[in-house]
C-alpha cells in the first residue's frame, strides 16, 4: 500500500509544573464574578494556581481573561468573590499594596529615562537604599543579559530588548506574583518565538509565580505549565498543555486549541472497551467506551496529524474516508491536504515531507483515501 503517515505538529511546551509542596496552591482564585452594568465578564471562576507555576489564560478577545488579570493586580474590582495570595485575601489591598508587578503590553517604558533607570524606578518610589538598588538593577541587568545597555534609552533598544527591560523592571521589585498582558504581542514572529524560551528561562531562574494573558495558542503551550481555556467569562478546561490539545473536554476547547477535524454523528455502540460512532461521513471505532446511551449525539475530534493519506484503500473496517484533494499547503517539514468528502465535509491531514523520494504526494484533483487508529480521536458529547 502506497501511503505517508502524518506528522505531529502539535506542542507539549516548555516548562513543566513545579510540585506544589504541601499541595495548597499559592493562588487561589474564588468564585469570582465582575460584572459592567448588566454584562457579566468574568462569571464564577475558581481556579488554584501553585507557587512557582507559570500559568496561562487562554483565549479569544472579550473573553475576559484581561479582566480577570486585571482583578488579580486590583485594577479593577470584583463584583464577588475571592482572590487568596498565599492564604491572604487581597480583594480590598489596593494594588500598590499588592506584592504583584504587571509587565503590559506596550512594556510602558520612561522614554526619557536610560534603560538602568528605568528598572530602578520602582524601586527608588519604594525608598529602598541607593545601595541596595545599585546591586539589584545590576542583577536584573545580567538575569536578562542586558548588561552593557544600561546607559541607552528605549528608543535605542530593539523590540525584544525594550521586551527584557520591562521583565527587568518587574522582577526587581521581587514581587511574589508576576503578571503578564499579551508579553509579546508587539514582537513579530520570529522574534516572538525565540523570545518565548528566554522568557520562561528567567522566570524560572527567578522562581516567581506567574500569570500570563494571551490569545496566542502556540504562545501557552510553550511557555505555560498549565493552560486554562476561556470562553464568554468561564473556565472551560483547565491542564497542562498537552493534555488539553490531545484529550479538549468539549467542542469549543477542541476548536481553539490547534487544528482540529470535527464529525457529527450518534453513538451506535457503547461497550467498557470501545464505542462506534456513525456520522454521515463514517463509522468511527474509538477505542474505550464514553459511558453514553446509544442515540445520543456527540462529535468526533480529529487532530490533523493524526491522519495518514493513501492511494489505496487501507485494511481497516472502520475510520477511514475517501475523498479528493481541493486544497494543498507546502509548508517544508510537512504538507497540508484539504480533503473533500462525498458528504461535502472538509477534512484536513498533515502529512510529513520526511521523504524525498518514492514517497506518495498527491496533487489538487487526487482522489485518496485518508485514515486513522482507533485511539487517534476524541468523543465529546458537549
Amino acid at each position: 500500500m502506497a501511503s505517508v503517515t502524518s506528522v505531529d505538529t502539535s506542542t507539549s511546551g516548555a516548562a513543566s509544573a513545579p510540585a506544589s509542596g504541601t499541595g495548597k496552591p499559592f493562588l487561589v482564585i474564588n468564585n469570582l464574578i465582575k460584572d459592567f452594568g448588566d454584562n457579566r465578564v468574568v462569571n464564577n471562576v475558581s481556579v488554584g494556581i501553585n507557587k512557582g507555576e507559570i500559568f496561562a489564560l487562554l483565549g479569544s478577545s472579550g473573553c475576559g481573561k484581561s479582566t480577570l488579570l486585571r482583578m488579580l493586580a486590583g485594577f479593577e474590582t470584583p463584583t464577588s468573590g475571592e482572590i487568596l495570595l498565599d492564604g491572604k485575601n487581597i480583594v480590598a489591598d489596593a494594588p500598590y499594596h499588592r506584592p504583584i508587578n504587571m509587565m503590559f503590553q506596550s512594556y510602558a517604558l520612561f522614554p526619557h529615562l536610560t534603560v538602568w533607570d528605568n528598572i530602578a524606578f520602582g524601586l527608588r518610589r519604594e525608598g529602598v537604599a541607593k545601595e541596595e538598588i545599585a546591586d539589584r538593577v545590576e542583577k536584573m541587568l545580567a538575569l536578562v543579559q542586558l548588561q552593557s545597555f544600561g546607559k541607552r534609552k528605549p528608543h535605542q533598544l530593539s523590540g525584544g530588548q525594550q521586551q527584557r527591560v520591562a521583565l527587568a523592571r518587574s522582577l526587581a521589585k521581587r514581587p511574589q506574583l508576576l503578571l503578564l498582558d499579551e508579553p509579546l504581542a508587539a514582537l513579530d514572529k520570529k522574534l516572538r518565538e525565540r523570545t518565548q524560551l528566554e522568557l520562561v528561562n528567567i522566570i524560572e531562574q527567578v522562581g516567581v509565580t506567574c500569570v500570563m494573558v494571551t490569545h496566542d495558542q502556540e504562545e501557552a503551550m510553550t511557555m505555560a505549565s498549565r493552560i486554562a481555556v476561556m470562553s464568554e467569562g468561564v473556565i472551560l478546561q483547565t491542564g497542562k498543555p498537552n493534555d488539553v490539545y490531545e484529550t479538549p473536554n468539549c467542542r469549543f476547547v477542541a476548536d481553539f486549541i490547534g487544528s482540529v477535524n470535527m464529525f457529527n454523528g450518534s453513538v451506535e455502540v457503547d461497550e467498557p472497551d470501545h464505542v462506534i460512532i456513525k456520522t454521515p461521513e463514517c463509522r468511527h471505532y474509538v477505542g474505550h467506551g464514553i459511558t453514553g446511551t446509544l442515540g445520543m449525539s456527540v462529535s468526533v475530534a480529529i487532530r490533523p496529524e493524526k491522519i495518514s493519506v493513501s492511494a489505496e484503500k487501507p485494511d481497516q473496517e472502520h475510520n477511514y474516508v475517501h475523498g479528493e484533494v481541493v486544497e494543498l499547503a507546502y509548508l517544508g517539514s510537512y504538507t497540508v491536504y484539504h480533503i473533500k468528502l462525498a458528504s461535502g465535509t472538509v477534512i484536513k491531514a498533515n502529512v510529513s515531507n520526511s521523504a524525498r523520494h518514492g514517497a506518495f504526494h498527491p496533487k489538487w484533483g487526487d482522489k485518496l483515501y485518508a485514515f486513522w487508529s482507533d485511539d487517534a480521536m476524541v468523543v465529546l458529547t458537549r
